[in-house]
């Protein structure tokens, strides 16, 4: 087992390792860094773009998509502490103006639905709304469309669109952009100087470009930015250093650089689970926006991101002083990044998670899953292939149009997922780029009413 002394000493294994998964996975460029108690080891790997090669260094920014959300639930937790937030209160007290498809939910919906995804409409809602100071608040004007798919506060479903209204929350109660608002309340106060939002600021810098796999080969994604709409859910760009330092800040007492940012207390509020996630791919639980997963006895605390072609991983072992992030650029980082965690939690720590041994199942028993479910953006249809399950995806016209507004002639290709039973009705993803994934199947009256992908809950569509 690895200690904080060693960690230097991994710095050569680390870079093999990265340099032969981004090899094997056709990822271009990417960033690691580990954090061991007082302990770095850091390690660089590629270009930030196939077609404008730069090498990948300690100064090159990447996307980090999702890990934004924690961002964002920090900036409100100091505004918890300061008493301008009540995460129990109904979100119309902050944002009086919204307006949902269910009018109970709207006023009964509160700050910490948003922050543990229980609000329960559709989350994948990508609206750009101009990169005006005013993008949250048109964005939030439109969510009145979204069809309410779960209950409110009865089950997780991944939602991005509560965190975007999340951040007009922090908008109403400082009366600030939130983009001014996170610099004030997280991102000058934790020193991180290469943690940017504009792309007016990141075009100054090494940037990291997203790529997609089209046909086996590996091109440029555009477009590169997300709308500004978005932000608050994912929209930050940082090094892998400033990822580490703001590691360590959740990592440690509440303080940065000698200074008060938040209580321990509320530090450890955000690492306790407040809804369950049935070891979903996301993991066992959700806290304050952390997404938990136990494992030998140890509590992971994480949060990865996905934006056009850039995926990355946040890891946290606050009983180990241990974090690891790896930032990568391109489609086939999940891989990258979940080879990298998985080999650092074992040399550092000496931590492994056990392999899932999928059921030994026929096609009858396999049947009573199989058929057609409603996402956020179309159907996945799910039929048997021998001893397994296999997914695919059907895009409304819609959302076909959407894709193609943002991505044109690179709309990301779709492809079968092979799936494996695992007791309790959950199941494991057992080849290709979502390889290792997990998901649960729902039920009612003990027939298969709904099926988690990714996080999200999919309901079943009635046959005929």
């Amino acid at each position: 087992m690895a200690t904080t002394h060693d960690v230097v000493g991994l710095q050569a294994d680390l870079e093999r390792k990265l340099a032969e998964s981004a090899e094997r996975h056709q990822v271009p460029g990417a960033a690691v860094g580990i954090a061991l108690g007082d302990h770095d080891a850091y390690a660089f790997h590629g270009v930030t773009s196939l077609d404008n090669p730069l090498p990948v260094d300690a100064g090159t920014v990447f996307q980090i998509g999702s890990t934004t959300k924690t961002f964002t639930a920090t900036a409100i937790m100091r505004l918890v502490e300061a008493g301008r937030i009540d995460l129990s209160a109904p979100v119309r007290t902050y944002v009086p103006e919204l307006e949902l498809r269910d009018e109970d939910v709207a006023a009964r919906v509160t700050v910490l639905h948003l922050l543990n995804h229980t609000a329960g409409w559709t989350g994948d809602y990508f609206e750009d709304t101009g990169e005006g100071d005013d993008a949250l608040a048109r964005y939030v004007a439109r969510m009145a469309e979204l069809q309410q798919v779960t209950p409110l506060g009865e089950s997780a479903s991944y939602n991005n669109a509560a965190f975007n209204l999340a951040g007009r929350v922090i908008e109403r109660v400082t009366g600030q952009t939130y983009e001014a608002a996170l610099r004030e309340l997280v991102i000058d106060p934790l020193g991180l100087a290469d943690t940017l939002l504009f792309v007016t600021d990141v075009m100054t810098r090494r940037f990291a470009v997203g790529h997609q796999l089209h046909g086996g080969q590996v091109r440029v994604a555009r477009r590169w930015h997300l709308s500004r709409s978005a932000r608050p859910a994912g929209g930050v760009i940082a090094t892998a250093a400033d990822q580490l330092r703001y590691a360590r800040f959740h990592l440690g007492d509440g303080t940065a650089d000698g200074e008060r940012i938040l209580q321990p207390e509320t530090l450890a509020r955000m690492k306790q689970p407040t809804a369950s996630l049935h070891a979903s791919a996301l993991g066992d639980s959700v806290g304050i926006c952390w997404l938990l997963k136990d494992v030998a006895g140890l509590r992971l605390v994480r949060h990865g991101g996905t934006t056009n072609g850039q995926l990355s991983a946040f890891v946290l072992v606050p009983e180990r002083d241990f974090a690891i992030t790896v930032l990568t650029n391109s489609e086939t980082g999940g891989q990258l990044h979940g080879e990298l965690v998985k080999w650092a939690l074992e040399a550092c720590l000496g931590v492994a998670e056990p392999e899932p041994e999928p059921l030994s199942l026929s096609e009858a028993e396999l049947a009573p899953y199989a058929g057609r479910y409603r996402t956020a953006n179309g159907f996945v249809d799910l039929a048997v292939d021998g001893d397994r399950l296999v997914a695919s995806t059907t895009f409304s016209e819609e959302a076909l149009a959407k894709l193609r507004s943002v991505y044109g002639d690179q709309v990301p290709e779709q492809r079968l997922i092979p799936i494996k039973l695992l007791p309790d009705d959950r199941f494991v993803v057992v080849d290709g780029p979502g390889r290792g994934g997990r998901g649960y199947f729902v039920r009612e009256g003990g027939v298969v009413s709904a099926v988690d992908l990714g996080g999200r809950l999919a309901p079943r569509v009635p046959e005929g």
